[in-house]
């Protein structure tokens, strides 16, 4: 993987004009496959005389789920260069949608591919991106003896508390940046009665 992948920061537009085609882009974060058919649903309500509405969306700390989609357009045109795209700014859990409204002309696979691919990258262009910074999970299991010394020890860290279970013995289950852990490990195991466990 080439450099730190980021994510978008809100949804943004950009449009790209040819022979009276235009083509309208959208970038949405999302969060899960089921999220597209919604965002899609909605733009299909909003621009309900578009004649394409093609997508690209890729998933995942790493990208590791990618779908694309010509809808209706020739084959490889349009949710092709819009995944590529999405590749180039090195982007993840976003769905890029382009919505063609046709102009009367036939642009030919290479004037489709072109228009996608500059739709969406107008989009991109515009678009706040962030690095995307991965997280460690893990749970400490301790007595409420120890109670005192890891709250004390969750502040110091600015630990993210995600669940907590109060019982004998106690469990919460924590999550924190990645350039922590050695830290933060090498601190867990000098404390008495603290169990740390990685998800």
């Amino acid at each position: 993987m080439m450099g730190a992948l980021k994510n978008i920061k809100g949804k943004t537009e950009g449009v790209f004009k040819d022979r009276g085609s235009k083509f309208l882009s959208f970038l949405i974060p999302i969060k899960s496959e089921e999220e597209v058919n919604t965002f899609l649903d909605t733009l299909k309500k909003n621009h309900a005389k578009a004649r394409h509405y093609c997508y690209a969306f890729r998933l995942g700390e790493e990208a590791e789920l990618t779908r694309s989609s010509d809808d209706g357009e020739p084959s490889g045109s349009a949710g092709l260069p819009i995944l590529n795209q999405l590749r180039s700014f090195n982007v993840t859990n976003v769905l890029a949608v382009v919505v063609r409204y046709f102009g009367g002309t036939k642009l030919g696979m290479g004037g489709l591919i072109h228009a996608y691919k500059e739709s969406i990258k107008d989009a991109l262009v515009k678009a706040v991106l962030y690095k995307v910074v991965k997280k460690l999970e893990f749970s400490l299991t301790f007595g409420y003896a120890e109670m005192n010394s890891v709250m004390s020890m969750i502040n110091r860290f600015e630990l993210d508390i995600i669940e907590e279970t109060y019982g004998e013995p106690c469990v919460i289950l924590l999550s924190t940046f990645l350039d922590k852990q050695n830290e933060l490990t090498s601190y867990i195991r000098a404390m008495n009665n603290v169990e740390m466990n990685f998800e």
